[in-house]
């Protein structure tokens, strides 16, 4: 189980992200578009490095959603693959077959 305080994190993170997605987009394209004025997208890019570091979707790490774990994360389940094998066993998880040889 992965400490509370880094679930959290992440869990602000995600909100964050959510909060300032529309105005992020917005800013970065005028940034991005060459018809505008260098002042206006200069001014624009100051805007964007004004916003909270933490609203950015590159700071969002994936998590298992009943572990947290980091690390050895499945995207399609979004879980690890210890919860994944450990559901698994306790047949939680149809078409899952634990191999034995």
């Amino acid at each position: 189980m992965a400490k509370k305080s880094m679930i959290e994190r992440e869990k602000k993170r995600q909100r964050l992200v959510e909060q300032y997605a529309a105005k992020r987009a917005s800013l970065k394209a005028i940034v991005s578009d060459q018809s505008k004025s260098v002042e206006e997208r200069f001014k624009a890019s100051l805007k964007l490095a004004d916003l909270p570091r933490n609203s950015s979707a590159t700071r969002l790490h994936n998590r298992c959603q009943l572990t947290g774990r980091p690390h050895a994360y499945y995207r399609k389940l979004k879980m690890s693959r210890i919860a994944l094998r450990e559901l698994g066993q306790q047949g939680q998880i149809p078409g899952l077959v634990k191999s034995s040889w």
